[in-house]
């Protein structure tokens, strides 16, 4: 009889041990290369600059990733991840020890569900629909901002059912670690103004066999003193077409600035008020698998801003060599284009104020960039 007992104490805490099985798994990404841009501001004038940039292909950052299966199908899940650069050993995203992602929440058959700091939906959005796959140098992320955009603050949810993927995100301030301007605002969580800072979002994303398919709606309160209400809203329509080797991507976001806020690029070169409050951004691209080994991509974002000419165009040729699973080298070639005054540098928009990109006045920019790319 004690031997029986003996034995079912045994199995009892051998089942107890199955259910608390836990992981946590160190990944990461350092990213390096070499790279020219022609017209560069300068207090003299407009230069060439060639330079050793991080994070061409991938932002460098290294993480910690855990799970527990906590029984009945529910797991206990956190990510803390930290963005660097690898020519300074500067931490990113403003200095912040983890500003790429810091989250903890459960997981079970019916999604993920998480608090923390975030990837916002319009970020996993363009990493699915953007040809370049939202490269921190030479893509989408250029002419739209919020493509790499993250979200203090925030409850995130993420959905799978069968090829059907749901995110909805809800911040109460988005943007309280980071610097404040009329573009993104830095307040939030105040007693008696719970709106200021707040950022929401909704998308559905399909994937069935070769195409996919996606939409999503963004509003986020950039207020901050002076501008309590001041708003931005966007939307976006995506697909995917797969066929043999080769990818096709086309996409269409639709953005509109209000109650005092600015649009990222709407302001012309050397000037000091915004000339577009609305935008429509379309892009295009193929990626085309050459060997096992070898990719190349290529697309092409155009920008036009309402009620103005200075519509921007940019252009994106990439290749990509990959020696293993874990390591690559790429040579990406770019150029931006711009009209009848629009300020956009191929890191974003240098109009005056905007904090984007670099490019001198409404000049067009060249840039090329080799690097390697290591993954861990």
């Amino acid at each position: 009889m004690k031997m029986k007992l003996f034995a079912a104490a045994v199995a009892a805490l051998a089942a107890g041990g199955a259910y608390a099985q836990s992981s946590v798994t160190l990944y990461g990404v350092v990213d390096a290369g070499i790279e020219y841009q022609n017209h560069q501001p300068n207090v003299a004038g407009s230069h060439d600059v060639v330079r050793l940039t991080s994070g061409n292909m991938s932002g460098s950052r290294w993480g910690l990733r855990g799970v527990e299966d906590l029984g009945g199908g529910l797991k206990g899940v956190f990510v803390l991840e930290s963005g660097f650069s690898v020519d300074t050993g500067v931490s990113g995203q403003s200095n912040r020890l983890f500003g790429r992602q810091a989250f903890v929440g459960v997981q079970s058959q019916f999604g993920t569900l998480t608090l923390g700091r975030h990837q916002t939906p319009f970020y996993d959005f363009g990493l699915a629909f953007d040809p370049m796959a939202i490269s921190t140098n030479y893509s989408i992320t250029s002419q739209g901002t919020e493509f790499q955009s993250r979200a203090d603050n925030s409850v995130k949810y993420i959905g799978t059912f069968g090829g059907l993927t749901t995110q909805l995100l809800y911040s109460t301030g988005s943007n309280t670690g980071g610097a404040a301007s009329a573009y993104q605002g830095n307040a939030g969580e105040l007693a008696g103004n719970y709106h200021t800072g707040r950022e929401y979002s909704a998308s559905v994303v399909y994937n069935g066999g070769p195409f996919s398919l996606g939409v999503i709606y963004d509003e986020t309160n950039v207020g901050i003193v002076g501008t309590p209400d001041a708003k931005i809203r966007r939307a976006s329509a995506a697909g995917t077409y797969a066929f043999g080797p080769a990818k096709v991507f086309a996409g269409y976001r639709y953005a509109k600035a209000s109650d005092g806020a600015l649009l990222p690029g709407g302001t012309l070169a050397g000037a000091t008020a915004p000339v577009s409050d609305r935008s429509n951004l379309y892009w295009a691209g193929v990626g085309y698998q050459v060997t096992p080994a070898l990719s190349l991509t290529g697309a092409a974002y155009y920008q036009d801003f309402r009620n103005t000419g200075a519509d921007p165009w940019t252009f994106v040729v990439s290749t990509d060599y990959a020696f293993s699973k874990r390591t690559d080298a790429y040579l990406n070639l770019a150029y931006a284009k711009n009209k009848d005054g629009s300020a956009l540098g191929l890191s974003g928009s240098g109009a005056a104020g905007s904090g984007f990109g670099a490019t001198n006045g409404s000049a067009n920019q060249f840039g090329a960039v080799v690097g390697v790319r290591h993954k861990f």
